[in-house]
């Protein structure tokens, strides 16, 4: 299934299976890394300005989603962020890398990882840590996830819920077509079995102790009304902790970069452009 506008679709073998990612545009690298569930059209506001401006833009699905191979049993940030500096090494680098939600986890993981290949981070709604939940909490939220995807519902129910709490405030004019193509491809075959195996497997805690060493510059956007933070407001300031600059965007939830354009887009073009300025692009000599 086809899920972007560009040209054509690309594949990076990986031990387990393909990953699908398309490449716009020449200059430096920059590399988008979706968020769970999600495809990698998610990035369509970016691209294009990105490309205008003279970079060279990689947009990746995750394992077993949009046009990468099903049949993975390895999932969630460390697999995604092992992904990513295989694709930065495969394109050339460094890169600048944008993720959403867990793609931003996986992009902290590998600029701890590899300090060499990012040249900076773009992080939009990022899940940086799991939520203090309790053990109890833990094992219930699994055991949902085990019914909620075990069946041909879970296409239906990622799609609504993708669609209201997770879209709050302001949303995107082609929201409905994204969701339509979101449920189609859970539909193939594979798909909503995968994505089950990735929401059982996936947790944050590799990446938490790993913060401290990431040392690329990092930019971050937080949905005021995002529901993956209990608290959206001492998110913010707690990843501002971390030595981000965050962008606290109004009338948003968990895809700013989708919802609100009008925000993250200039604000990822400046920071962009900065990196050009520090010698990124010399680096990539």
């Amino acid at each position: 299934m086809k899920t972007s506008t560009a040209s054509q679709v690309h594949f990076l073998q990986r031990p387990e299976g393909r990953i699908s990612y398309t490449v716009e545009g020449s200059g430096p690298l920059v590399v988008a890394v979706p968020g769970m569930g999600d495809l990698r059209s998610s990035y369509r506001e970016l691209v294009g300005p990105l490309v205008d401006a003279g970079l060279r833009v990689a947009v990746t699905d995750l394992r077993s989603h949009g046009d990468s191979d099903t049949g993975f049993r390895t999932f969630g940030d460390v697999a995604t962020g092992e992904d990513l500096l295989a694709l930065i090494d495969a394109l050339g680098g460094p890169a600048v890398v944008l993720g959403n939600s867990m793609g931003a986890a996986s992009a902290a993981w590998a600029a701890a990882e590899r300090p060499d290949a990012i040249a900076g981070l773009v992080l939009y709604g990022p899940l940086l840590r799991d939520p203090a939940t309790s053990p109890v909490a833990s094992w219930f939220q699994h055991a949902l996830f085990r019914l909620l995807f075990a069946g041909p519902w879970g296409a239906a129910f990622w799609a609504g819920y993708y669609t209201k709490p997770l879209n709050r405030g302001r949303t995107a004019p082609w929201l409905g077509e994204h969701v339509a193509a979101i449920r189609a491809s859970l539909r193939e075959p594979g798909r909503l079995r995968d994505f089950r195996r990735l929401t059982l497997q996936l947790t944050h805690s590799v990446v938490e102790p790993r913060l401290p060493e990431v040392h690329a510059p990092m930019l971050a956007f937080v949905g005021e009304l995002d529901p993956d933070f209990p608290d959206a407001s001492a998110e913010a300031d707690w990843i501002e902790s971390l030595g981000a600059e965050v962008v606290r965007v109004a009338d948003a939830a968990h895809y700013p970069h989708a919802q609100r354009p009008d925000v993250t887009v200039p604000a990822t073009l400046a920071f962009l452009s900065e990196r050009r300025a520090e010698g990124w692009e010399a680096a990539r000599a």
